[in-house]
C-alpha cells in the first residue's frame, strides 16, 4: 500500500499544483507536420547504460557516434496500458507503458515532450481526440481528457514500453493522483513526441539547470551527452533523499544537487544563485544551456545567461513549466508570453 502524498512543499491541492504542461502546437504533432530530430541525432551519440560511478554519477564506458539515419514519426493519439509503476523517491514516481502504437514510436527521443491524456474522475480511461479532416475532433466537454506534457524518460523499441517520471505533489491532482495511484492495466492516451530541436545546443561547454520538473529530461540529455562533454548542471529537489543516480558517458560534467528543504517550490533562487558561482572556463569559445522548471525561476536565470554570456535562442533552451500559484489551466496563456519572447 502506498503512502499518501499531499503537499510534498509544492503548495495547497488548488493555488499550488505542478504544471508540467507544454502546450506544443497538439494538431501539428499529431498529424506530424513538424520535424524533429532525435535526440541522439542532435548529439550524435548514443547511450550505453554500463559504466562506473564517479561521485553520484555515472560514466557509461562508451558513447557511439552513429546517427541515425531514420526520420523521427509522431504518433496521434493513443491508448495506452501501464506496465509497471515504480517509486523512485519519496516525491517521484515511475510509469512505464506499453501498447501496440508505440511500435511507430522513434528511437532517440530521450527527453522529447509527449502529451498525455488522463482519465475524468468517473472515467476508468480517457475518452481520446482524434484527428478529423480540419482538425482535433475533442469529445463533448464532460468527456474531454485532461491534457498535460511531459518528457520521455526512455523508450525501449524492443519490448514497446515507454517510461515516464511524474513528480509527486497531490492526490487530487489529475496527473500526480493518477500516477500515485496507477496500477498494472491502467489506461492513458498519448500523442508524440515532440519539442525543441535541439534540445541542448552543441558547444565547448553546457549549463542545464532544473527542478524537480525538470529531472526526468535532465537524466535523458546526460545519458545522450558524448564523452567529450563538458559543463556544469544544477538539479533543485526537497533534500538528498530526492536525489537519483544519474549516468552519462561526459567525463566533463559537474552535477551540482541542491537542497530547498521547507522551502516551498517554486520560492527560491537556489539556482540562480549557484549559477552565479561557477565561471567560464578558460578555454571555452562557445556556450549553450537548457533551463526548464518554475516560471520565476527559469526567468531570472535565462535573464541572467542573457546578460553574463550573450546567450540567445539558438543556444539557450529556456521553458517554463509551471509557475507558483497557478495551476495548468490558469498558467497556460502567460506561459507562452514566456516562451514566445525574442531574446
Amino acid at each position: 500500500m502506498q503512502a499518501k502524498v499531499t503537499k510534498a512543499n509544492y503548495g495547497t491541492p488548488e493555488e499550488k499544483k505542478y504544471c508540467s504542461c507544454e502546450w506544443l502546437s497538439f494538431v501539428l504533432i499529431c498529424c506530424g507536420v513538424r520535424k524533429t530530430i532525435p535526440l541522439a541525432n542532435r548529439l550524435n551519440t548514443t547511450h550505453c547504460s554500463r559504466g562506473r560511478t564517479l561521485g553520484n554519477v555515472k560514466i557509461s564506458q562508451k558513447a557511439i557516434d552513429k546517427p541515425s539515419a531514420v526520420k523521427p514519426k509522431r504518433i496521434p493519439p493513443c491508448l495506452l496500458s501501464v506496465v509497471n509503476s515504480t517509486r523512485l523517491s519519496p516525491f517521484m514516481q515511475r510509469i512505464t507503458l506499453t501498447g501496440e502504437a508505440l511500435k511507430d514510436f522513434p528511437e532517440g527521443c530521450h527527453g522529447a515532450h509527449i502529451k498525455l491524456f488522463f482519465p475524468q474522475s468517473h472515467q476508468q480511461q480517457p475518452i481520446l481526440p482524434t484527428i478529423g479532416p480540419t482538425g482535433v475532433v475533442w469529445p463533448a466537454k464532460e468527456n474531454k481528457p485532461v491534457t498535460r506534457t511531459y518528457s520521455v524518460r526512455n523508450y525501449d523499441s524492443q519490448l514497446q514500453q515507454l517510461t515516464v517520471d511524474f513528480v509527486l505533489h497531490d492526490e487530487s491532482s489529475p496527473a500526480s493522483g493518477w500516477a500515485l495511484n496507477a496500477k498494472k492495466g491502467d489506461k492513458i492516451g498519448l500523442a508524440g513526441p515532440g519539442g525543441p530541436n535541439p534540445l541542448l545546443a552543441p558547444a565547448d561547454w553546457h549549463i542545464i539547470s532544473g527542478d524537480m520538473t525538470a529531472l526526468p529530461a535532465i537524466s535523458a540529455i546526460l545519458e545522450m551527452l558524448p564523452e567529450q562533454a563538458q559543463g556544469d548542471v544544477f538539479i533543485e529537489v526537497n533534500n538528498p533523499s530526492e536525489q537519483q543516480e544519474l549516468t552519462t558517458a561526459a567525463k566533463g560534467i559537474k552535477i551540482h544537487w541542491l537542497y530547498s528543504e521547507s522551502q516551498l517550490a517554486g520560492t527560491t533562487s537556489l539556482q540562480l544563485e549557484a549559477i552565479q558561482k561557477i565561471s567560464q572556463p578558460a578555454h571555452v569559445e562557445s556556450i549553450s544551456a537548457w533551463v526548464a522548471g518554475e516560471n520565476t525561476a527559469v526567468i531570472n536565470i535565462r535573464n541572467y545567461l542573457k546578460e553574463k554570456y550573450g546567450l540567445h535562442k539558438k543556444n539557450l533552451y529556456a521553458v517554463p513549466y509551471w509557475r507558483y500559484g497557478f495551476n495548468e489551466e490558469g498558467y497556460h496563456a502567460e506561459r507562452h508570453k514566456v516562451m514566445d519572447e525574442v531574446y
